[in-house]
């Protein structure tokens, strides 16, 4: 497929969380009504900006043939930095290493949708590539594309979200 013959692509909804609000998470609980138990801070971020994508866009769930993905410039820093730590003093893997994994991620974001299909995450440093790759073959349920980051230095936490369909 050529530039010239890729389809383009309609933006119905677009949230930017950089930084979040102060009461983020409590939007997030009352949204979904219960608090995300045993996830990180990370995987919290990317429930929090998908939903509120959703909710943007107007709809109660991803369609079903809809792609998600998510990138990252570092993914779950916190809890990979931390499951390491804990893996030096001789500790073993707990929900701290699980958290770390951006599949517990993708599956979290999936269920605060009420949705299952194809998902997957890009650890990629230029943020252009990865929202190009993700339209190529997207059907016409379109993507739902997020970009997720936790606090790094004095770069505050990020969790942007486009709703894109096929125009």
């Amino acid at each position: 497929m050529t530039a010239a013959s890729a389809p383009a692509w309609r933006t119905i909804a677009h949230v930017v969380a950089h930084p979040p609000p102060d009461d983020w998470r409590d939007a997030l609980a009352t949204r979904l009504g219960r608090r995300p138990r045993r996830v990180g801070l990370w995987t919290e971020l990317a429930m929090y900006g998908a939903r509120t994508c959703l909710d943007a866009a107007g709809e109660a769930a991803l369609p079903a043939g809809a792609r998600l993905r998510v990138t990252s410039q570092r993914g779950a820093w916190e809890a990979t930095r931390a499951g390491l730590a804990q893996l030096d003093a001789g500790l073993p893997m707990p929900f701290t290493f699980m958290q770390s994994q951006p599949a517990l991620m993708l599956a979290e974001v999936g269920r605060c949708l009420d949705w299952q299909g194809d998902a997957s995450f890009m650890l990629c440093r230029d943020l252009a590539r990865p929202l190009a790759l993700s339209q190529l073959g997207a059907g016409r349920d379109g993507l739902l594309f997020g970009v997720v980051e936790e606090t790094f230095g004095d770069v505050p936490p990020r969790s942007e979200w486009w709703r894109l369909v096929p125009a």
